[in-house]
């Protein structure tokens, strides 16, 4: 499975759009060792070093959020949790099973890659717009 940033997932936003390119970087990385069957091992450091970019990413969009007081800061921020939660039942799948399998790979598919794209297309780009007007009206 190929996962790349392209223009349908640009918000506009310089410092999402980097970030953006950097977790989905990470993704890809994840995918290609589980799929590599390399083992449970690599699998796990690969969903830390993903886990940890993504708690970072995700930190500093509500940062943003809250600098400019975006009104659906809330609701974004449950998001966030809710894929923090696809990331954790990722690390239990691994713990209970021998590695990464096919199974596995669809639920990163799912739950990580399909969530991730609709969630830049969406919430990400209504946050990177709100970003915009705001900076731009502080202006005049």
């Amino acid at each position: 499975m190929t996962i790349t940033f392209d223009n349908n997932l640009i918000t506009g936003n310089e410092t999402i759009d980097t970030q953006h390119k950097e977790l989905i970087d990470r993704i890809q990385q994840f995918v290609t060792a589980c799929e590599s069957s390399d083992g449970k091992i690599k699998a796990i450091k690969m969903l830390d070093y993903l886990d940890a970019y993504t708690d970072f990413h995700f930190k500093e969009e509500e940062t943003l959020q809250e600098k400019v007081a975006y009104p659906e800061l809330a609701n974004h921020h449950a998001k966030h949790e809710e894929f923090k939660k696809s990331i954790q039942e990722l690390y239990d799948f691994l713990n209970e099973n021998e590695g990464p399998n096919e199974q596995f790979i669809e639920q990163v598919k799912r739950n990580v890659v399909d969530w991730l794209f609709h969630h830049i297309k969406t919430f990400d780009r209504s946050v990177a717009e709100y970003i915009h007007l705001h900076d731009n009206s502080e202006r005049l």
